[in-house]
């Protein structure tokens, strides 16, 4: 699908949303908020234009990765309600096997899948609207198909499944209608073989990308597998798949975020504005720890009452109940590593966190949680407790520190050749 728009950073340098390719950099061009300051703004201005900036991006793809979300989110709080075991099958198969291969497909955004290639193609020309827009849409059909195969067709878990395979559908059609039917009259004009053009460049950074979120995104679910293992596992799997949920639901937010830093980073550095990538990761990271935090005191405060939307079982609900502490840190912390993440794609690092996700998450975090969860018999709050503090913390801080250590001048300049090698190509 090609573009005939000029972009501020090479395709193959973007990502997460190929990256939006945005011309959204104060080197380049004055922004439409700049216009009225001739001289340089102070730091309480460069923060508002920065933000504005910034939530221009984050905002519409926060709501439509809450609205897709939410799906799952229904979907599991119909089949909590018809039963225990109900809510642990159907927690598995969207958790676990629709989850592995999620983390790929999101990386590479490439052909495996519809959706992705879809939204990435509409959000590099700052059609983020018309997504929110489709995801809404969707989500209201999702709840209404929901009730009518759980409480009238009395489908039980198949209807689950159905009505979240039937809203995934709606959400790539909607889009595809969009893009083809108008939405985009001065990029798409049919199918062609240029798209194929530069494909070898892309499958080597989108490879790497979608095993940086793949390794992260899997790590979840070993999660549950291991959770599956232990005594009483019904009961287990249910508590941790809806604190996984409630945690999934939330962390839409600081993805949203992973989005919108990773857009404003290479188009800063594209520009050659190294100062202006940096100033975007510190006013991200700060905007989302803010929102984590807000989070942090909502579990800790509502903790008796978070799993009532999944289940009315007293058992499953004193389980999630001893969770919450765990869940309230790990809702923090994620406020802060997929920003970092964010920077990380941006910057054109994916092969290095790569890495460093591997090591962390499977050299320290799964190990950790298996001592803790058997060998000092701790359960699965012993399983989580070890494969959060031992790697995302971990990964957190490495990734803090290379951010911190990062020479950001010198990363501008890289970025600078690699924009005027492509702009030479085309």
């Amino acid at each position: 699908m090609p573009s005939n728009g000029k972009a501020a950073v090479p395709e193959e340098e973007a990502e997460e949303a190929k990256l939006p390719l945005l011309d959204y950099s104060s080197a380049t061009v004055r922004s439409k908020y700049e216009e009225e300051d001739d001289e340089d703004p102070g730091l309480t201005r460069r923060v508002w234009i920065e933000s504005k900036k910034l939530w221009h991006i984050v905002g519409p793809s926060m709501f439509s990765r809450l609205a897709t979300y939410s799906m799952f989110l229904i979907t599991q709080a119909f089949a909590g309600h018809l039963g225990d075991r109900e809510l642990a099958a159907v927690s598995i198969a969207s958790n676990v096997v629709i989850g592995f291969n999620f983390g790929l497909l999101l990386g590479m955004a490439s052909a495996f899948a519809f959706q992705f290639p879809l939204q990435r193609f509409l959000q590099s020309q700052q059609k983020m609207a018309a997504i929110a827009w489709v995801a809404l849409a969707a989500l209201v059909m999702h709840v209404a198909v929901s009730w009518l195969f759980m409480y009238r067709l009395k489908l039980d878990v198949v209807g689950v499944a159905l009505t979240l395979n039937f809203s995934w559908w709606v959400l790539v059609v909607g889009l595809f209608g969009y893009t083809v039917c108008g939405g985009c009259p001065l990029t798409w004009t049919g199918f062609s073989t240029e798209a194929f053009s530069g494909l070898w460049e892309f499958v080597k950074l989108s490879a790497a990308s979608g095993v940086m979120l793949c390794v992260e995104n899997w790590y979840y679910r070993v999660l549950i597998l291991m959770t599956g293992n232990l005594k009483n596992a019904e009961v287990a799997v249910d508590a941790l798949s809806i604190c996984m949920n409630i945690n999934g639901w939330e962390m839409m937010i600081p993805l949203a975020f992973f989005a919108g830093t990773g857009v404003r980073v290479a188009n800063e550095l594209g520009a050659g504005n190294g100062k202006g990538a940096k100033f975007a990761t510190t006013v991200s990271v700060m905007t989302s720890v803010v929102i984590g935090v807000f989070f942090w005191f909502l579990v800790m405060i509502f903790h008796n009452e978070i799993a009532l939307i999944f289940s009315s079982s007293k058992t499953v609900l004193e389980a999630v109940n001893k969770l919450s502490v765990l869940l309230a840190f790990t809702v923090l912390l994620n406020s802060v590593q997929p920003v970092l993440s964010g920077v990380a794609i941006g910057s054109g690092w994916q092969t290095y966190v790569a890495y460093i996700n591997l090591g962390c998450y499977y050299l320290i975090g799964v190990p950790l949680g298996f001592v803790m969860g058997w060998v000092f018999n701790q359960g699965v709050m012993g399983i989580w407790a070890g494969m959060i503090f031992g790697g995302t913390a971990v990964q957190t801080l490495i990734l803090a520190i290379i951010v911190i250590r990062c020479d950001w001048e010198k990363e501008a300049e890289k970025a600078t050749v690699h924009v005027n090698k492509w702009s030479n190509r085309l």
